[in-house]
């Protein structure tokens, strides 16, 4: 039996989490099969070999608690769940791939799958069969809600530096999907107050709006995104239009501390059109073009930090093309960048690239080609070995010259050793050329050197190696937080050119442990890291121990 003073401290708990952030949980969703002699009617293969078409489609739009599970059926969480308006199942139906009358596939289910536990409003979504007759088949999405009012105070320290926010966010706003909030934040570089409205399908469209404005103690932000992606992999057609209006000061740092810094002013517009056969041999092929406006301008300021070459405004007005190549080629899995919670991992080949030519015709300030390119790549199984290769690339072509050339690429691996430890390495490199004043090549406590002060070393070269032990428990904490551990070691190192730098780029290296905290029930889909980071290297000045606390998306 419970006893009394267990229940107020539970109850408290529980309180603090619907008026706080968190992440994700698990669904109940077991589904009955039907097994009619040695055949499985209810069998993706088997219903795709007889050709089934999909009949009824039942949308079990599940709560935040399972009052089902005796852990969960108590009146605090009944309360929670009365007091949250669940995601209406018109909202669930309109993000599906597939409708009545459709031919059965097992690829638009997973694909819809995971297009819902995209959303930070659902913990998760499972869509089984669940009824075979006639040549006709009844499918059951089943989806659990998340908490996603809210209210939240928070704070953080990485790099010896703090960072506090407070603000009211409504991730799935009266059930429908809408994400609006409000909020005050407090960093290194400014403080801001910022309102944001996110619509990601207008109507019963595939259309997304997103809108936000900030003003900042430095100047403002002000966004505009009207969307309609490639929404599937077999989707055909795309387009869209973007603006971006930011005034802000640019600080550049050296060994952790702020030496120069100048105002710059940025408008860019964007408009662009898209189109693909659709999902071929497992793969799609995908085309766009488009318009861009891209404007830079900067002058000084009137603080008392060094001065330094302002940089020359710069403005590119320009066409581009493009092209990607995506395979369908996904893994289903938990307790890799999440704690006990699905994780759609993506371990086939995408490649894209951009090209773009201003001309002085169009009021550009130059000639110049602009390039940028991605490519990813996956090796190996979820349930073994993995490695996951990423790569991006931007760069400017001006007479020949090649200019603000930033490539960084990355290896992941991953080796699954029990089903609570998995050993995670991240290499990582940047090479720059000629960049930009305004671009910088960092590293530091806020950029995977945990053990020192942040954004401490500069140059335009970087390389950084993370080697993480991570733990995975199945203690969960009032049914709310998933709880793991780290124990990692971090090497890296920044040299090359600087406009600020001192010129220290030595090997710096530390080591550490923490604890991953992933919140359970709540939309914010934040995992709180607390570390303890040794330093190994560097000059006596900096702390023997560095204190982290951060909100993540992952591990």
């Amino acid at each position: 039996m419970r006893s009394a003073r267990q229940l107020p401290i539970r109850s408290f708990i529980v309180l603090i989490f619907c008026f706080s952030g968190g992440a994700y949980g698990e669904p109940d969703a077991a589904f009955s099969t039907v097994d009619t002699g040695d055949v499985d009617w209810l069998s993706p293969l088997v219903l795709e070999e007889r050709e089934a078409t999909i009949g009824e489609i039942l949308i079990d739009n599940g709560n935040i608690f399972d009052l089902d599970n005796p852990e969960e059926n108590s009146w605090l969480y009944r309360v929670a769940n009365g007091a949250h308006i669940k995601t209406r199942p018109a909202v669930i139906r309109q993000q599906l791939l597939f409708e009545t009358g459709d031919s059965y596939s097992r690829q638009l289910l997973e694909e819809s799958e995971r297009i819902l536990r995209s959303n930070r409003y659902l913990q998760d979504a499972v869509i089984q069969p669940v009824e075979y007759a006639d040549g006709r088949v009844d499918l059951r999405v089943a989806t659990t809600d998340t908490w996603t009012l809210s209210p939240s105070v928070s704070f953080g320290r990485t790099g010896g530096q703090n960072t506090g926010a407070i603000g009211i966010k409504e991730q799935n706003l009266l059930g429908t999907g809408i994400n609006i909030g409000a909020s005050y934040r407090s960093d290194i570089d400014r403080d801001s107050t910022s309102f944001v409205f996110h619509d990601k399908q207008l109507g019963n469209s595939w259309v997304g709006l997103y809108a936000a404005l900030s003003s900042n103690s430095d100047g403002h932000t002000r966004i505009l995104d009207i969307d309609r992606p490639f929404n599937s992999l077999d989707a055909h057609g795309a387009g869209g239009f973007s603006l971006l209006d930011d005034d802000r000061i640019d600080t550049l740092y050296d060994l952790g501390e702020p030496v120069a810094d100048f105002r710059h002013q940025i408008r860019t517009y964007e408009a662009y059109g898209g189109w693909s056969k659709g999902l071929l041999n497992g793969s799609t092929r995908r085309y766009i073009a488009g318009f861009a406006f891209d404007e830079h301008q900067f002058s000084p300021t009137t603080s008392d930090l060094a001065d330094i070459a302002i940089p020359e405004d710069r403005k590119y007005v320009y066409p581009f093309i493009g092209v990607e190549y995506l395979q369908d080629k996904f893994e289903k899995t938990s307790n890799h960048d999440q704690i006990n919670r699905t994780e759609d991992r993506f371990l086939g080949t995408r490649l894209s690239a951009k090209l773009g030519f201003a001309s002085t015709g169009f009021g550009s300030s130059e000639d110049a080609y602009l390039l940028s390119a991605e490519a990813q790549r996956g090796f190996g199984h979820s349930d073994g070995n993995s490695l996951l290769l990423e790569s991006d690339m931007n760069l400017r072509l001006t007479n020949g010259d090649v200019e603000n050339l930033l490539w960084t690429t990355s290896a992941k691996y991953y080796r699954r050793q029990s089903e609570k430890r998995l050993l995670y390495v991240n290499l990582s490199g940047t090479y720059g050329k000629n960049l930009d004043v305004d671009t910088q090549v960092m590293l530091g406590g806020d950029t995977g050197l945990r053990g020192y002060p942040l954004r401490y070393q500069t140059g335009d070269k970087r390389a950084l190696l993370s080697v993480e032990q991570r733990y995975f428990t199945d203690w969960y904490p009032f049914r709310l937080f998933h709880v793991g551990g780290a124990v990692f070691f971090d090497a890296g190192r920044v040299w090359g050119d600087s406009a600020v730098g001192s010129g220290n780029n030595e090997l710096l290296r530390d080591v550490g442990f923490g604890l991953r905290i992933g919140n359970s029930r709540s939309g914010v889909g934040r995992m709180t890291h607390i570390d303890l980071a040794f330093p190994l290297d560097g000059d006596q000045g900096i702390s023997g121990v560095q204190f982290l606390l951060e909100l993540k998306q992952g591990f």
